[in-house]
């Protein structure tokens, strides 16, 4: 049986789906943060039937949990602090994402201006489409581009 120690304070972030949670270890930079984070892979789930699951000891203020929300809104993310769960936060599609994904358009102007930061704002939530904020090019999906 596997035994993962309880946070003081921090996040676990649960119903992840199966064989991506060293996706979203990198894409919230937990690589460049100094904390504790245990990483269960092919947990056994009644709902999913695999899942992956992250625990991160960290200060809650550390984490962009809009860009968590934009990588799959479906994660159900567990605020602890003082080793007790106090708050379930329920994610949803960011309303603007900025430098996660790149504008593909070539006429962009953030295609010019390597500085610009790249934002998209959601424009369809049901069909999750987000366009650029400069150029309106269209962008489907949570594949991440950086």
């Amino acid at each position: 049986m596997l035994n993962v120690g309880a946070l003081r304070e921090g996040y676990v972030l649960d119903h992840i789906k199966a064989g991506k949670a060293m996706t979203i270890y990198h894409d919230l930079q937990l690589d460049k943060l100094d904390c504790t984070v245990a990483i269960i892979k092919n947990a056994r789930s009644n709902k999913m039937g695999k899942k992956d699951i992250l625990k991160v000891e960290c200060d809650p203020a550390t984490l962009d949990l809009d860009v968590l929300g934009f990588i799959d809104h479906n994660i159900t993310v567990n605020i602890i602090k003082g080793e007790k769960i106090v708050e379930k936060k329920v994610l949803h599609l960011p309303k603007e994402i900025k430098n996660i994904i790149r504008c593909k358009n070539p006429r962009c102007i953030t295609s010019i201006e390597q500085e610009l930061d790249q934002i998209f704002l959601l424009t369809d939530e049901k069909k999750e489409i987000y366009r650029c904020k400069y150029c309106e090019e269209e962008y489907k999906g949570h594949k991440k581009v950086r």
